[in-house]
C-alpha cells in the first residue's frame, strides 16, 4: 500500500517507531477527550477550558516536534489526525449539549469527516493510505480548536464573555471554511490519484 503525502520533505524519513515524543503527545490528547466529556458535563468550565487550550497547544506542538526531532511516524500519521477528529467530535457534541453551540454546527463538521470516511476504502481499493493532512486542514483544526475554549469563555457574564463570544465565532467560520475546503481538496487529490492509478492500470494492459 503506498502512503501518500502532501507536504513531506523529500529528505524526510517516515519511520515505523511507535513510541516517540510527537506519539506520546498524540496520545496524551486522545486521553483527555473523555476527561474533556465529563468536565463539560458536570460544568466546570475553568477545568474544561484548560483541557481545550491545553489540547490545541498540543496539537501544534506534536507536528513540531515530529519534525525538528526527526521523528516522523506512520502511526503519528494517522494517530495525530485521528486524536484532532475525535476530539473535536467530543467537544462539539458536549458544547451542544450544553447549547454554547447550535446542533447545526455539529452536523456540517461531521459531515465533513463522514466525506473523507468514505474515501479510505476507495484509496485502500486503488493501493493508496489515508491522505497526508494537508496545511489548510490543519489551519482548519487550530481555528476550530482555538475556538472551542472561546466559545465556552462566552458563557461568563460582562464584557469578558461578550469578547469571547465575537472573538470564538469568528475562529468558528474560519474553521469551518478551512474545514471544508481542505475537505474538498482531499477529493480532488484522491480523485486524480484514482485517474493516475487508471491510467497505468490501461497501460500495463
Amino acid at each position: 500500500m503506498v502512503s501518500v503525502h502532501e507536504d513531506q520533505r523529500e529528505d524526510q524519513v517516515v519511520r515505523s517507531s511507535v513510541w516517540t515524543v510527537p506519539n506520546v503527545i498524540s496520545l496524551l490528547r486522545l486521553a483527555l477527550v473523555p476527561v474533556f466529556a465529563v468536565l463539560i458535563v458536570s460544568h466546570h468550565d475553568v477545568w474544561a477550558l484548560f483541557v481545550l487550550a491545553f489540547s490545541g497547544f498540543t496539537d501544534w506542538l506534536d507536528g513540531v516536534l515530529a519534525r525538528r526531532l526527526n521523528q516522523v511516524s506512520r502511526l503519528g500519521q494517522m494517530l495525530d489526525p485521528a486524536a484532532d477528529r475525535l476530539f473535536i467530535f467530543v467537544t462539539l457534541v458536549g458544547l451542544a449539549w450544553r447549547d454554547v453551540v447550535p446542533l447545526w454546527l455539529v452536523v456540517v463538521i461531521v459531515a465533513r469527516d463522514a466525506m473523507l470516511t468514505c474515501l479510505l476504502p476507495l484509496l485502500a481499493k486503488h493501493g493508496f493510505g489515508p491522505l497526508e493532512v494537508s496545511i489548510v486542514g490543519k489551519a482548519g483544526t487550530f481555528a476550530l480548536l482555538y475556538a472551542f475554549p472561546l466559545l465556552l469563555l462566552a458563557e461568563a457574564p460582562g464584557g469578558l464573555g461578550t469578547a469571547a463570544h465575537i472573538v470564538g465565532w469568528a475562529f468558528t467560520w474560519w474553521g469551518v471554511g478551512l474545514y471544508w475546503l481542505a475537505g474538498l481538496q482531499y477529493v480532488v487529490q484522491a480523485r486524480g490519484l484514482f485517474a493516475a492509478d487508471a491510467g497505468r492500470t490501461a497501460g500495463a494492459t
